[in-house]
């Protein structure tokens, strides 16, 4: 039997207004879900390409036109601060749903994991006391099981995974859990990252109070094998006193480090091995492009973000660790939720799952989508956008007037206008940005400025990729 939606209000202070949860909770949200996509089409048509026209400034007054006063003595209403506000954010977004909004690992989340996230608002579990989280904790442990197995294999309950924020954060926890290890031999570890490495290991080092991480070069993009073996002869320290961390899906050109070499010679030092792998390990999922990981699973700690090449909405990262008794060190008390005595009934402690304390149930909408795809559907878009990344690579090298980089690694094309000066290709970039005709991202390699095209959206088709070359081509000083 269906319970009539509640009526907010004019006078908030005659009854509260309703609640997402409960048994009035769906029906409560049915009205305000037809008003928001109401919202969204209506900013998505005023929009109307990738990004908004007129840069910083126009965008700004837009949004300051729609909020109007944000704490009025008297509230506008739902149905009107939805409106106009969901209205503004939309038209004024860049659009990773836009095949020509392409600049950074910025995927367009699926409608399935989307509508499992609204799921997760409307419950609102907190991921830090089982007594608030009951089957959210549960499918948690069965996701983060089932993650670390995909990337480690080994035999069951041998790996373990963490929920984070993304690839900082679990660059940090694999600093963190590398540090607590030396810590219990009595010394630092000396990290090692590569010339290409994500800027948030240095961050994550400084934060941590560690030393300055040894950089060991990284020409053509990756990392030097040669060079990272000459490092760990030279550093002083026993076995165990060093973290090499290598990258799988550099952030400039989506390039893969000889990930088997790396862990060959961590091996023979006897290193600790974290690969940041934020952006390519999703190609686990494709038996066309998993072997480019070989040697992923012999790492120690690794970092995934299935709000890369996972399309869920942000944030959905993971940690995983080789031994789940790595983990142990990031064990709390707080007497008021995981208490001994309920621990030692039964209650599953979760404190030590994160190191934050409210944390949102990030499990759900990714297990809603494993488990609505499969293997079998996540590797087909894995492989519709390398397969987009290679054809368009293939039309800028065929292309006179533009200069290729490289062939795509993973789904990253860097490439610029040919005989261009950098002054060029960051005009050409800025023009198209403030224009809202298409949205590239920019990298540095070679001593180079290059434009970089991430293509994330597997409805791209060959039209939008030629469409892009087009505007880029079109782009000149004014």
């Amino acid at each position: 039997m269906l319970v009539a939606p509640p009526e907010y209000p004019e006078d908030p202070m005659s009854s509260p207004p309703p609640l997402a949860g409960g048994p009035q909770g769906p029906q409560a949200l049915r009205p305000l879900l037809e008003t928001t996509l109401n919202a969204l089409a209506e900013g998505a048509t005023e929009r109307d390409g990738p990004l908004p026209r007129g840069g910083p400034a126009a965008v700004e007054a837009r949004v300051r036109e729609a909020a109007g006063d944000l704490l009025p003595a008297q509230g506008t209403g739902a149905d009107d601060a939805l409106r106009t506000l969901v209205a503004a954010v939309a038209a004024g977004a860049a659009d990773p749903a836009n095949p020509l909004c392409a600049a950074h690992l910025h995927c367009p989340p699926l409608a399935l994991a989307t509508a499992a996230d609204l799921a997760a608002s409307a419950l609102n579990p907190s991921m830090d006391s089982w007594d608030q989280a009951p089957a959210a904790s549960a499918l948690e442990a069965l996701l983060t099981a089932t993650l670390a197995a995909e990337v480690h294999g080994g035999p069951p309950d041998a790996a373990d995974a963490l929920i984070t924020t993304g690839g900082t954060e679990s660059n940090q926890l694999a600093l963190l859990l590398a540090r607590e290890q030396a810590a219990a031999h009595g010394h630092h570890p000396h990290v090692l990252v590569g010339a290409n490495a994500h800027h948030s290991l240095r961050r994550a080092a400084w934060l941590l109070g560690l030393p300055e991480p040894v950089t060991v070069p990284a020409p053509a993009g990756v990392l030097d094998p040669a060079a990272l073996d000459e490092a760990l002869t030279e550093l002083p320290g026993p076995p165990g006193h060093f973290l090499v961390t290598a990258t799988a899906g550099t952030t400039d050109a989506g390039l893969i480090d000889p990930l088997t070499d790396i862990a060959d010679l961590c091996a023979t030092h006897g290193a600790r091995l974290h690969v940041d792998a934020a952006y390519g390990a999703g190609l686990l999922f494709s038996d066309v492009h998993k072997t480019k990981l070989h040697g992923l699973d012999r790492a120690d700690s690794v970092a995934l973000d299935l709000h890369k090449l996972g399309w869920q909405p942000a944030a959905a990262g993971v940690l995983t660790v080789r031994a789940a008794a790595d983990l142990d060190v990031l064990g709390h008390r707080a007497d008021y939720l995981n208490a001994d005595d309920d621990t030692e009934a039964g209650l599953p402690d979760l404190l030590g799952r994160s190191l934050r304390t409210t944390r949102r149930p990030d499990a759900l909408k990714i297990a809603v989508t494993l488990k609505a795809l499969g293997r079998t559907g996540l590797g087909a878009l894995v492989d519709q956008v390398c397969d987009r990344a290679r054809e368009f690579a293939d039309l800028v090298a065929a292309h006179p007037g533009f200069e290729l980089y490289d062939k795509p690694a993973i789904s990253t094309v860097l490439f610029r206008p040919a005989d261009a000066d950098d002054d060029h290709i960051a005009y050409v970039r800025r023009t198209l940005l403030t224009d809202g005709t298409a949205v590239l991202g920019r990298a540095q390699l070679d001593g180079r400025r290059w434009l970089k095209a991430t293509l994330l959206n597997p409805h791209t088709g060959p039209e939008d990729l030629a469409a892009l070359l087009t505007l880029v081509e079109g782009t000149s000083p004014r």
